[in-house]
């Protein structure tokens, strides 16, 4: 990997899990409170035109998941009672295989969002990034977020993190709407949408796939590891454990 071009770097591209924000708030917080809520919700918004349509999405990917020998639960559709129960069961068991589907995500970030509007859920960030964000616009850098968790997800966290709302920082959001983030077309479109060529981005992640897929098609890219723990693999090039040594001032 070529050396990091700091003087080329426009648009600042971050993932959020083990990135910004700890694994264990995604792990531990968000995944068990949309499981545990999963059913009230359904029920409770099952007339809701646009819940409607993602269960028929949830519908079409479980008969995908089937084709593919992947054995996900049953589902029947005989009665409303035994498509919404379906529904949930499927939507338990795409949580616990931490499944990334587009229907799925868009499910976890409405629930999220009742939990965030009651208070019962906060979001959470690493210390460092309030003041990296302050220092990027400083620096007349775009801010951006690109996570498969959904966009209204991905607003909710940081408009309520301890810190504050920090969206005000942040231009834009992408999910799984421009493709999988281990897929370098994905990360074209997102180039493509600032109308910025893609070494003018720089793309922080935990994932090594995904630092390869942003490298592959021309954008700078760092693997962010905040475990110390952690192993990286010799071959994404550099390491940060804090967002203090991406391009301090």
């Amino acid at each position: 990997m070529p050396p990091i071009d700091e003087s080329q770097i426009r648009v600042i591209l971050l993932d959020i899990e083990g990135t910004t924000t700890p694994v264990d708030f995604v792990y531990q917080t968000l995944f068990p409170y949309a499981n545990r809520k999963l059913e009230s919700f359904l029920r409770e918004h099952s007339q809701d035109p646009e819940i409607q349509s993602l269960i028929q999405d949830l519908r079409t990917q479980h008969e995908v998941d089937g084709r593919n020998g992947l054995e996900p639960p049953g589902w029947l559709d005989n009665t409303e009672e035994a498509r919404l129960c379906s529904s949930v069961v499927y939507s338990q068991w795409l949580i616990a295989r931490d499944s990334k589907c587009t229907p799925l995500k868009s499910l976890q970030g409405k629930i999220w969002q009742e939990g965030f509007m009651s208070g019962e859920l906060r979001g959470e960030v690493f210390p460092d990034v309030p003041m990296a964000f302050e220092r990027w616009r400083r620096q007349k850098r775009i801010i951006c977020i690109y996570s498969s968790g959904s966009v209204l997800a991905q607003q909710l966290l940081f408009r309520t993190t301890s810190s504050g709302d920090l969206t005000p920082y942040i231009s834009a959001f992408f999910d799984t709407g421009v493709g999988a983030k281990t897929e370098g077309e994905s990360y074209k479109k997102i180039a493509a949408s600032f109308s910025h060529a893609p070494h003018l981005f720089f793309f922080v992640s935990d994932a090594v796939k995904e630092i390869r897929a942003a490298q592959s098609v021309g954008m700078q890219a760092i693997l962010c590891e905040r475990d110390s723990r952690a192993s990286s693999s010799p071959t994404t090039g550099g390491v940060i454990r804090s967002f203090d040594a991406v391009l301090p001032d």
